[in-house]
Formats: C-alpha cells, sequence, structure tokens
C-alpha cells in the first residue's frame, strides 16, 4: 500500500495531532519489532481512522506491522499515561490530539507530563470542527437552535466525544457565547455518537469535518456551521458558526 503524502494527509484530514515517543535514540535498525501505536478514543472517531491511515502506510513504508490499539477513556488520558510510562524504546506511538492540550489544563493530577514525558514525531493534519443534526431535526440553522434553546432550556440534547474533547469544549464555547442551555451527552469518541445521532436519540453534536463528512454527503446527517472563520472546502456550503454568534471561532 503506497499512500502519496497529498492522498494522506487529505485522508487524515480529521487529526490536529502530534504523534509522540518516549524520548530516546532509536537504533539504526528500528523498527526490528512490531510497533504499537495508541489511540486514546473508540474506533470509529477521526483520530481512530487516521491512526489506521498511517499505521498501514508505516507498515508498508517500513516493513514491520504498526498495531494500533485503542485505549478510551479520561479523554485520552489512558493511552497518553500508558505511553508516558512504556519502555523508551520507540515501540509504544501515541497518536495525540488537540485534547492533549486541553488536558494540561482541565485535570490537576495527572501522572505524566505531556511535553516533558513524550516528544513529538510529526504533524499530520489539521481539521475543522462541524455542528450536525440528524436529518429530522426540526430546527434547520444556528439562529433556529438559539432561538429555540432559548425559549426552551435543556430540551435539546448535545452529544461529545467526552468530557474535555474538542467536540465538548467547542459545545461549552457555543453555549456561553449564545447564551443558552442544551443538555450535554458524553459518549465515549465521536464514532458510538454518531447512531444515537442518526436515530434521533441526541439532536446535536460537534464533530470533526472528516468524521461526518461522508454522513453529510448521503443525507444521513444536516450540517448547521463549522467552527473556523471561513468555510470549509469539504463543506463549502455549511457557513461558519461565528457569522451567527459574535467572536465565536474555533480553530481547524
Amino acid at each position: 500500500m503506497r499512500l502519496p503524502r497529498r492522498t494522506f494527509l487529505q485522508g487524515a484530514a480529521g487529526v490536529l495531532a502530534l504523534p509522540a515517543l518516549a524520548r530516546v535514540a532509536r537504533p539504526q535498525a528500528y523498527p526490528a519489532r512490531p510497533v504499537r501505536l495508541l489511540v486514546g478514543y473508540a474506533p470509529g472517531g477521526v483520530t481512530d481512522i487516521a491512526a489506521r491511515l498511517i499505521g498501514a502506510w508505516l507498515s508498508d513504508r517500513l516493513g514491520q506491522q504498526f498495531v494500533i490499539e485503542n485505549r478510551p477513556g479520561a479523554s485520552s488520558n489512558i493511552a497518553t499515561g500508558t505511553v508516558a510510562r512504556a519502555a523508551p524504546d520507540g515501540y509504544t506511538l501515541l497518536l495525540a490530539s488537540t485534547s492533549n492540550a486541553f488536558n494540561a489544563s482541565l485535570y490537576d493530577r495527572l501522572d505524566f507530563n505531556f511535553i516533558r514525558d513524550l516528544a513529538p514525531v510529526a504533524s499530520i493534519a489539521r481539521d475543522a470542527f462541524v455542528l450536525v443534526a440528524y436529518p429530522a431535526f426540526a430546527h434547520k440553522t444556528v439562529p433556529e437552535v438559539i432561538a429555540y434553546a432559548k425559549a426552551n432550556p435543556g430540551k435539546v440534547n448535545l452529544g461529545s466525544s467526552g468530557p474535555a474533547s474538542a467536540s465538548a469544549l467547542y459545545g461549552e464555547l457555543f453555549k456561553v457565547m449564545a447564551g443558552i442551555d442544551l443538555t450535554t451527552v458524553h459518549y465515549r469518541s465521536v464514532g458510538p455518537a454518531l447512531p444515537d445521532l442518526m436515530s434521533g436519540r441526541v439532536d446535536l453534536i460537534f464533530a470533526p469535518v472528516a468524521s461526518v463528512v461522508a454522513y453529510v454527503k448521503d443525507g444521513k446527517l444536516r450540517p448547521l456551521g463549522v467552527t473556523t472563520a471561513e468555510r470549509v472546502g469539504a463543506l463549502p456550503e455549511v457557513p461558519p458558526i461565528g457569522d451567527f454568534v459574535s467572536g465565536y471561532e474555533g480553530t481547524g
């Protein structure tokens, strides 16, 4: 499997991540055996998809298997701690994400230091988030959602990929800046949340564009707004949420 650089970056465009490994000088024969690549979320989310793309590419390129290992929980802290405590030999890697940056501020007692205990290897990609609803959701625009939520506090359910995740934080920012009360429902990652969203068990979720663009194209989800200041190439018809909520500009 040979993935051109452009093809890989487009396929993995859902992740803002620095894969990291413990600080060590790698032997010249590296890798001489299979390498574990840990993901801090359940299968099906954009971080998992990116890990599987890069793992297949590296396996082919380097001649050793890169085994994807999902360790969901605590907003990726379980996986991150596992890598931080692993032998510093380069055979246990982490596909990091924006959550690793958030966690340094949100958790008081982490048993690792992300900056000290792990070293960045490469930046894979960047991605915007998009607010999506299930197709039958009655409110078809961000202003309609805000108006309904203001008149009906707590009646709109907002899914998230877990406390302290980018999905959850975008949701909290949206609630604060729009002055609305939404009921947040946490999942272990975006992947497990999508079936509930498409069936209407939850109303909305902030998800990486790469995780949901296929469902949007198939009509299984309806996009309402993106978190970037400008429109996103994959969903050019979807306006930025900042067009409706003053000052709301996420990072892609």
